[in-house]
């Protein structure tokens, strides 16, 4: 028997649970013990049927888990997908194929559901690329320093007939999701958000009190009292020497489908008193964020990366559900390995619909899947892969069309981790 195939991979049952998450804890270098709250919390979103492990004589050594999910597309329809999550490999068995296993048999799943695209968040960039994920959103953080941002400090709240409130968690139960919802239409990248969530961030459910701070909660409210905007952070405490307050304001989560509310949480949350440093927390790339102080030098990003990787299975699905600024067709021969969504296809576009078929005609454009899911959200530039040499282009300015098609006037952006 060759190395790695007396690994039995499969799913797993609701008495292995304990077992499986003592697996996830150990690839993620966390203590290995498995507490009771940890295996009674993970017991209620756990769907076994869903959740894979790989078995060395009975050991877990191996853990994979998907999930339901809706991401947005451009345009603001909702597509189907396999969302995976808690993928490990414990140490002892790395280079056995085991993950290839686990993801092969949870993507045909996918494909035979019908979902229209897989989705992760990638904790390390090499792995995915092979199973046919690109990266599709970035996120960055800021931190800006507050004094020398040029803000009016007799600033005592929005110009616009708004208003901003402190409020609890109970309002942001209530009043959070339909928010989120709103934000979720309108944003390329965005995903669903379970009720757990909610329960979470509100300190309802709470995985380790001693990690726990209950944040403070902000609300903008519009000239007519509708709820436009959200904003959760915490403070630390720290003093200078000189008995000089200079506390760090840390944003944990912050939801604006407005500009005018994303203007005013975002200059009350730099106003608060005896703070002198804002961290952001992850935020779209293009944020408004550091064109809204005086000075943008104040706001420096201190961090960015890939955010959501999506591997494309259902190529015309997916293609038809966004929608498109320009006018054009082209023809795509999309390269796919693991045999889900390979072929040639032509994409009719225009703002009025689109139409995505498979066809014989000569391709213009030749990618493989993961740079296909790097392209669906509009952040990725079809130009820019020729010029890298993950496309191929054997009409010349089919990459210009196909650019002008996909590209959106502002970048998809995915606010969660899952």
């Amino acid at each position: 028997m060759s190395r790695g195939q007396d690994i039995d991979v499969r799913t797993i049952t609701e008495d292995e649970i304990p077992e499986w998450i003592r697996a996830l804890n150990t690839g993620f270098l966390r203590p290995p013990s498995v507490p009771e709250t940890e295996v009674a919390d993970r017991s209620t979103y756990i769907v076994p049927e869903r959740t894979l492990g790989a078995f060395d004589a009975g050991r877990c050594v191996g853990t994979f888990r998907s999930f339901g999910q809706e991401v947005t597309a451009v345009g603001g329809g909702a597509v189907a997908a396999d969302a995976i999550s808690n993928v490990t490999v414990t140490a002892t068995h790395r280079r056995r194929g085991i993950l290839t296993r686990m993801m092969a048999r949870d993507l045909a799943a996918a494909k035979e559901r019908g979902d229209v695209v897989a989705t992760l968040i990638a904790a390390e960039y090499p792995i995915y690329g092979r199973y046919g994920f690109g990266p599709a959103t970035t996120a960055a953080q800021w931190t800006i320093d507050v004094p020398r941002a040029g803000l009016d400090p007799r600033w005592a709240g929005p110009d616009d007939g708004g208003r901003v409130d402190l409020v609890d968690g109970d309002d942001v139960r209530k009043i959070g999701p339909d928010l989120h919802e709103r934000l979720r239409r309108s944003q390329p990248g965005a995903i669903d958000r379970w009720e757990r969530w909610w329960k979470v961030s509100t300190g309802v459910l709470v995985l380790d009190r001693a990690a726990w701070t209950e944040p403070f909660f902000a609300v903008y409210r519009d000239e007519e009292g509708e709820v436009e905007g959200l904003l959760a952070y915490t403070v630390d405490d720290h003093w200078g020497d000189a008995k000089q307050p200079l506390d760090t304001a840390t944003v944990m989560d912050m939801i604006a489908v407005s500009s005018a509310a994303e203007r005013a949480l975002w200059r009350y949350v730099c106003s608060v008193d005896w703070v002198t440093k804002v961290r952001t927390g992850w935020r779209a790339p293009d944020d408004l964020l550091p064109h809204l102080l005086p000075d943008p030098r104040a706001a420096r990003i201190t961090a960015q990366a890939d955010w959501l990787w999506v591997r494309v299975l259902d190529v015309v699905a997916a293609l038809e559900a966004r929608t498109y600024q320009g006018t054009g067709s082209v023809v795509l021969e999309v390269v796919d390995p693991d045999g889900l969504c390979g072929g040639r296809y032509r994409l009719d576009a225009s703002p009025e619909g689109s139409s995505c078929v498979r066809t014989t005609e000569t391709a213009e454009l030749t990618l493989g899947v993961g740079e296909l899911g790097a392209l669906w959200l509009g952040d990725e530039s079809v130009v820019r892969l020729v010029a890298l040499g993950r496309v191929g282009e054997t009409r010349a300015g089919a990459a210009t069309v196909a650019d002008a098609l996909l590209r959106t006037s502002r970048r998809p952006w995915c606010p969660d981790i899952f």
